[in-house]
């Protein structure tokens, strides 16, 4: 499940706030309704239908004592949505399930114009847990399939990674890779690309960077065919992009490898800057000479002051040299 954050827009808390608090007024337990059983796992539930039917927007929160809160938001497919007919939910109270292979979420609260609110009870599934067992995880407590449910790994997501080769992948892990969306499509995708056996942290790391089969495949098109996956997430990290490559090709730097690209933007080694350089008849200085130029605040400006005091016709050197030394500064 990836996160959005567009699911946390100001807007969209203040709409949640409120329809809790109404759903909590409609739905709170009278003199003769039963109140969630102790230790059962309960919380909050928020959704937006979007005008959508296929996916809905929904957001699970729950507060303990020990953890503080957990909240998490991802776009859900209606399917899951057992018992809610948003277009006849128009202004009342609901009563529906979402559910999941590793468990099921009763939720009750209040719906109108496609968005509610309301508290969930969570159900685990023994059967989710039987089939875990078997499969090695050993025996699975209700907190453990709460996180597999909130997050979605469900028995065929499982069984996908395990036909890949990614076989008794850690809970933890199963649980980052469906945060952030490093799944079997997204493996396949790499793979189409070159990118062969990369362990479940590679993967993670890729997608929250961005370091996505489209990236690689536009820096291939620009010859680095052999980047590795920590190439791609540190060029991803300092935004190295094929606009910033093509630019500096413009330039005149070819085939700069992906070391010194990563050096030029952490350094803020720019395409301004080297127009700028050039204009001051600095031309053709090299990928070395302009990370130093960079580093010690060697900058159009300072050429321009030392020329002013009658430094002129200096080599990058030089001028790194005095600027080092304090002088024209």
């Amino acid at each position: 499940m990836t996160p959005n954050p567009a699911h946390h827009s100001p807007l969209r808390l203040v709409l949640g706030v409120a329809l809790v608090a109404l759903a909590f007024a409609c739905v709170t337990p009278g003199p003769s309704e039963a109140a969630p059983q102790a230790g059962r796992i309960t919380g909050q539930w928020i959704l937006d239908t979007g005008g959508r039917a296929d996916t809905y927007d929904l957001t699970l929160q729950r507060r303990t004592r020990g953890w503080g809160q957990m909240s998490s938001s991802d776009d859900a497919p209606a399917a899951q949505f057992r018992g809610l007919s948003p277009s006849g939910a128009q202004g009342s109270v609901v009563k529906f399930q979402i559910v999941r292979d590793a468990g099921t979420f009763d939720c009750e609260g209040w719906f109108r114009d496609g968005k509610g609110a309301g508290n969930f009870t969570f159900e685990p599934s023994a059967s989710y847990a039987a089939s875990m067992r078997q499969a090695g995880y050993g025996e699975m407590d209700d907190e453990k399939q709460f996180s597999l449910a909130v997050h979605d790994v469900s028995a065929q997501f499982i069984q996908d990674l395990k036909s890949l080769g990614y076989d008794r992948v850690s809970l933890d892990n199963l649980v980052a890779m469906r945060i952030h969306g490093a799944d079997p499509a997204f493996i396949r995708a790499l793979r189409a690309e070159g990118y062969e056996g990369l362990s479940v942290d590679d993967l993670v790391a890729m997608r929250i960077h961005g370091a996505t089969p489209e990236f690689a495949r536009s820096m291939k098109a620009l010859g680095y065919e052999n980047l590795s996956s920590d190439d791609l997430v540190a060029m991803r990290i300092h935004g190295v992009t094929p606009e910033f490559v093509r630019d500096f090709r413009a330039l005149g730097y070819e085939k700069l490898s992906g070391e010194k690209l990563v050096g030029m933007r952490i350094h803020g080694v720019s395409a301004e800057f080297v127009k700028d350089l050039r204009e001051l008849g600095y031309d053709a200085v090299s990928v070395d000479d302009l990370v130093s130029m960079r580093i010690h605040g060697v900058t159009p400006e300072y050429i321009r002051r030392l020329r002013e005091r009658g430094f002129a016709n200096l080599k990058v050197g030089e001028l790194v040299s005095l600027r080092i030394q304090g002088i024209g500064n």
